[in-house]
């Protein structure tokens, strides 16, 4: 059944009409007024019922299949999909986050491996070449979907077991071991994926990837751990707000 929603357009606007219409429809996927699954309003209807021109729906459609909101399936329509995962970027956890929007975070942990600290990471972590680090490779999923494949680097000392790591997210792990997570340096960036991450996020290989490396610091500013994310370009976005100093 197609959902028809009432949109209020302002035609005196320097906004175009395109993007009017794309952010009301977005807003009510993101609020939940639109659910994955739920049929879209065809390009002929609802040029006809907002009083728009076709190419001028089109585009507004068009918007939102490129957000990853929307996607056509032949013989079936137009369709909304899992809801991309929002994150602005502050001091969170991504299983914080899934939790929090209600979007019931999943975890599977790849790898679990103890062992002696390596050269690059003994630098990332400001460990002694002898050190013994945790590495965790783990696949996040949400409503099933698969959203990211973390691999993290832990002193061995604070890393929680690997059972843990399947029930809750890694910060909140580490806040019931007492460890406070109060700076993070982080890069965002992008790459292609390779066939391994292809498989495990259900894309293509050298689809593109968000990638983030983070290093975490406790509050009283001892690192604590380093990772290395990839995400679903499809799926998944930061958001940041900028301020004019």
């Amino acid at each position: 059944m197609t959902t028809t929603l009432s949109v209020e357009l302002d035609r005196s606007s320097p906004v175009p009409l395109y993007f009017q219409v794309a952010q009301v429809f977005e807003k009510a996927i993101l609020d939940g007024q639109l659910k994955p699954g739920d049929r879209f309003e065809n390009e002929l209807a609802l040029a006809s019922r907002l009083n728009l021109s076709r190419p001028t729906t089109r585009r507004a459609i068009q918007e939102l299949v490129d957000k990853g909101l929307l996607v056509r399936k032949r013989g079936v329509g137009t369709q909304v999909v899992q809801t991309p995962v929002h994150r602005p970027v502050e001091l969170t956890s991504l299983f914080d986050d899934l939790a929090r929007a209600g979007q019931e975070p999943a975890t599977r942990v790849l790898e679990y491996r103890l062992g002696p600290v390596s050269e690059d990471i003994a630098v990332h972590l400001n460990l002694a070449p002898d050190a013994e680090v945790v590495t965790m490779r783990r696949l996040r999923s949400s409503g099933g979907q698969p959203l990211a494949v973390m691999t993290n680097h832990l002193p061995a000392a604070l890393a929680p077991d690997q059972d843990e790591l399947e029930r809750a997210g890694l910060y909140q792990a580490l806040r019931s071991r007492g460890v406070h997570i109060r700076l993070a340096r982080q890069r965002i960036g992008a790459k292609a994926a390779d066939r391994d991450e292809a498989r495990l996020l259900d894309e293509k290989p050298k689809a593109p990837l968000l990638v983030m490396a983070r290093t975490a610091f406790d509050d009283s500013g001892r690192i604590v751990e380093y990772g290395s994310h990839v995400y679903r370009a499809s799926r998944y976005y930061f958001d940041t707000t900028l301020v004019d100093r």
